[in-house]
């Protein structure tokens, strides 16, 4: 990795110091905050509440004076940094030093397999960074002094003017933390920012720096939080019982427990068990699981308790470069608590690394929360066909 070293200010206006705004801006929210999924350099689109946090953003910033807008190169900042320039008529420039922190073997990992697998780091990472060590990823350090070189040279090609710069929460906090003289041990001190979180920088050309303000995301209502559906960010000890685990299922090792999975599955969309054929479909699993070794995983809480399952056909759509969705069923007593979406997030995580431009389901008509839950995901209706109980819809996410 290559080195930073100290950024120079020298610009001067007539003789006097001048004072650049610097405004670090975080992304709005992409897939691995939904999904509850590590996404250093994973390069995650944003999603639907995503963009109705750039709209804030956007409306925040429309009679903002603006002089230079600098975004990092990953899609998700790209995409939130278009919101200043609705009202704004400037040039986005690239820089990769505002990239998030590189987690290297983290990377895309749900936050429930790091809690099981490695809660020592996982909780340096959030509460002690200069701890946190795990082999080929990026050091806070590293992260910190790159960060500060990006933005200090921006002050210094902008003395005296307004410059937005749009990049990742952890790489922000570290940078905040770093000139705001925080220590590690103490960095639970500034808050994890939400996303499109806005602080303020004002940079003399001396190097002097002051926050005017740090992770203001007032421009946000509550129902367009993220953090207003999480709680790990909260404070050490926080357990967000949500960030689920993944666990392989074998459906010739547990048959009776797929059956009774799909049965209830096939319950609540039809209201009866007509037209099941159990052997049918777990002869269809076993085969799937064959095909790819993560077809089929159930999500687990931290408390332990198993409460839902996915299965993937991945040979189904190949040729036309899309993914099939044959099963996703979350037990009911904790429907409606964000648990489904780790599933997607599994999903897209599969079907993208084998290349897939597209996942599709299909879902009764008639079944209003379930075609709730997926639009919310991002997926859109695109065909129909004809089904036991009345018509299928079915829906296609982009990836």
């Amino acid at each position: 990795m290559p080195t930073y070293g100290p950024p120079r200010l020298r610009a001067k206006i007539r003789g006097k110091h001048t004072m650049t705004r610097v405004y670090l801006i975080r992304h709005g929210e992409a897939e691995g905050n939904l999904y509850r999924r590590a996404q250093g350099t994973y390069d995650g689109r944003i999603t639907a509440k995503g963009e109705r946090q750039i709209d804030a953003l956007a409306a925040r910033f429309r009679d903002v004076p603006v002089d230079a807008l600098i975004s990092s190169d990953l899609s998700r900042t790209l995409r939130t940094a278009e919101a200043i320039t609705r009202y704004h008529d400037l040039p986005l420039q690239r820089d990769a030093r505002l990239r998030e922190l590189d987690l290297g073997p983290w990377e895309n990992v749900p936050y429930g397999d790091l809690h099981r697998d490695d809660p020592q780091q996982l909780y340096n990472f959030n509460n002690d960074p200069a701890r946190w060590l795990v082999p080929g990823a990026e050091s806070f350090a590293h992260a910190e002094a790159r960060m500060r070189a990006a933005v200090f040279d921006a002050a210094a090609r902008y003395p005296g003017r307004t410059v937005v710069c749009v990049s990742h929460g952890t790489v922000i906090r570290t940078l905040l933390a770093g000139l705001m003289g925080i220590p590690s041990a103490e960095i639970r001190r500034l808050p994890h920012g939400d996303n499109t979180a806005v602080s303020l920088l004002e940079i003399g050309d001396d190097g002097s720096v002051r926050a005017a303000f740090v992770n203001d995301s007032s421009h946000l209502p509550t129902e367009l939080s993220t953090f207003a559906r999480q709680s790990w960010w909260k404070d050490a000890k926080s357990a967000d019982l949500n960030n689920v685990s993944f666990r392989r299922f074998s459906p010739e090792k547990y048959p009776k427990k797929y059956c009774e999975y799909y049965e209830k599955t096939w319950l609540a969309v039809h209201g009866s068990l007509d037209g099941f054929h159990a052997p049918l479909y777990l002869a269809s699993a076993i085969q799937h699981e064959k095909a790819c070794p993560d077809a089929l995983v159930s999500i687990v809480r931290q408390d332990g308790e198993a409460v839902g399952l996915i299965e993937l056909d991945t040979e189904r759509g190949a040729v036309d470069g899309w993914g099939w969705i044959c099963l996703c069923f979350v037990e009911e007593p904790v429907r409606r608590k964000l648990l489904g979406v780790h599933l997607i997030g599994h999903a897209v995580s599969v079907f993208r690394a084998l290349g897939r431009s597209a996942v599709r389901l299909s879902v009764f008509e008639g079944n209003a929360g379930a075609l709730r839950f997926y639009e919310t995901c991002g997926f859109r209706v695109v065909g129909g066909t004809p089904g036991v109980s009345g018509r299928l819809l079915v829906m296609e996410k982009e990836l």
